[in-house]
């Protein structure tokens, strides 16, 4: 196989080695924990990772960003503490922090605007509620389907799991449907013993009551300090306020998108649109991540929406494989999270054929669609990790199965050293070989071949002549943009194939989490 050739990741199930069962939801934990002020208030500027890409440089303000070459924007950390209150009426949801840039997998689909609203059935809101410890940033989203809908979640594998994890994770397993999802900023709610449980309880409680459904239709999701109970107070005050400003629109479903954000630089939403049975259907999504980014739910929220008529026993393992195609495959620094979960709803509005076989071609379709999206906000999360300048994308093939394959990638796209030498421009194919060879996977390393870009830089086992200013130019331009670096490994003759993303390692994420609570 030449290694130099695209690589199409196939929409087909994963095999027994990483796929999941649909019975996680009642097993162990997976999440997202982070906070605002230490990043948005007292945080470094990365200049010295790309001095050359500034425009323009604006006195620290929350919210401020820098304009880089080619048009992409990226939002600089600033040196200075600063009074993060902004006037909640004068900037709407969305402008508080950009849009990411959501890079799809091309495949049979369109991008739509909308996020968690695209889907039939759908609405959403974003407000400030006085959740977080400064700024006026929206901080509590709510997500609500019309009807029934089917649901399925992955969660942290941390032992010390969030209160809202143990609630999601208990209601799944009584029940196939859900009609809402509630998600705080400000605090995680983690460590919080069983007042934190009761707080979750309350929440859920009064959702189902203003929006008039069950209390086991509501699911919770939080994110913040670990060992801090959610505002419930302002949370509760904030309920009539949030069910009233429901609504389809791609603005309420930006500002949802938005208010789960904590450390994050950028806000992350996506949909797409794709023809399944002969019926046109849509998924989106929202995600929120920056720091405690690793395999295993890989530290993040997310909550997917979608109208195609599936059953619960195709949707949940369908759920699970793309997770372990997306989100269980980025890393920004090691570290799982308390508080990682992904929730997925489908209200069936769309119309078409049910698909209740997981192996018929309308399953497949879907799958990959799903795959699409969940991997689409899984490379913005990696993208947005904390102090980094590119997006680090692993693709490995030759393996003998897809899981081998993905165990490869993940280890060199986890590696602090490859880390390390991207920030640095050091084109140091050594360190991508020594994380390959410690994946635990066995392979000959004589097969091994490596590409960082274009640049071809090992064949058969054996080091290459390369261009190795040019390679360090290619990771120097790659940072200035907050573009992708691609390395590709071959180690093989197998079928299998699989992708991870991360990011470098700048030291910008040594400074903004030596003084994260202080």
């Amino acid at each position: 196989m030449a290694s130099s050739a695209c690589v199409c990741l196939q929409a087909k199930p994963l095999s027994p080695a990483i796929e999941q069962s649909a019975a996680q939801v009642t097993s162990q934990p997976r999440s997202s924990c982070s906070i605002v002020p230490r990043r948005s208030q007292k945080a470094f500027t990365q200049l010295q990772a790309f001095p050359s890409a500034l425009k323009s440089f604006q006195t620290p303000r929350y919210g401020h960003r820098t304009q880089l070459k080619n048009d992409n924007v990226l939002a600089v950390r600033s040196a200075a503490t600063t009074d993060t209150d902004v006037d909640a009426e004068a900037v709407a949801p969305g402008k508080f922090i950009p849009a990411s840039r959501i890079l799809l997998p091309e495949g049979p689909w369109q991008r739509v605007p909308g996020g968690v609203t695209a889907a039939k059935g759908f609405q959403a809101a974003g407000m400030y509620a006085g959740l977080r410890a400064a700024g006026k940033k929206p901080d509590l989203a709510l997500v609500v389907c019309e009807t029934d809908a089917v649901s399925a979640g992955t969660f942290t594998k941390n032992v010390v799991a969030a209160a809202p994890v143990i609630f999601c994770k208990q209601t799944l397993a009584k029940s196939t449907t859900a009609r809402a999802i509630l998600i705080n900023a400000g605090q995680a709610n983690a460590a919080t013993g069983d007042a934190g449980y009761q707080d979750t309880l309350d929440c859920a409680a009064a959702v189902a009551e203003h929006y008039g459904v069950p209390k086991e239709a509501v699911l919770i999701e939080s994110t913040g300090v670990i060992g801090h109970r959610i505002k419930k107070g302002a949370l509760l005050e904030a309920l009539p306020s949030l069910v009233g400003s429901l609504s389809s629109s791609v603005e309420a479903a930006d500002a949802a998108a938005v208010a789960i954000t904590t450390t994050d630089l950028v806000s992350k939403s996506v949909a797409i649109e794709t023809e399944i049975g002969g019926a046109t259907v849509r998924l989106g999504g929202i995600a929120k991540g920056s720091g405690m980014i690793h395999p295993n739910m890989a530290t993040m929220l997310g909550v997917v929406t979608c109208d195609a008529d599936v059953t619960v026993d195709v949707w949940r393992p369908m759920v699970l494989t793309a997770v372990n195609r997306s989100f269980n495959q980025i890393t920004v620094d090691g570290d799982s999270s308390t508080n990682d979960t992904l929730l997925a709803l489908a209200s069936g509005a769309a119309g078409g054929p049910r698909i209740s076989d997981i192996n018929s071609q309308e399953a497949q379709q879907l799958q990959a669609a799903l795959d699409a999206v969940l991997q689409g906000l899984a490379k913005s999360i990696a993208s947005d990790g904390e102090g980094a300048t590119c997006l680090v994308e692993v693709t490995v093939t030759g393996a003998s199965d897809e899981a081998a394959a993905a165990t490869v990638a993940r280890s060199v796209a986890a590696s602090s050293l490859n880390k390390a030498a991207i920030y640095g421009r050091d084109p140091n194919w050594g360190r991508i070989a020594c994380a390959a060879g410690y994946a635990g996977v066995p392979f000959d390393p004589l097969q091994l071949q490596i590409y960082l870009g274009d640049f071809h830089l090992m064949e058969g086992g054996q080091p290459l002549e390369f261009d190795r200013a040019g390679a360090s130019a290619y990771l120097k331009n790659a940072g200035e943009v907050h573009g992708t670096v691609s390395i590709k490994i071959c180690i093989g003759n197998g079928p299998g194939q699989s992708q991870a993303w991360g990011c470098d390692l700048s030291y910008d994420y040594v400074k903004i989490n030596a003084e994260y609570t202080t």
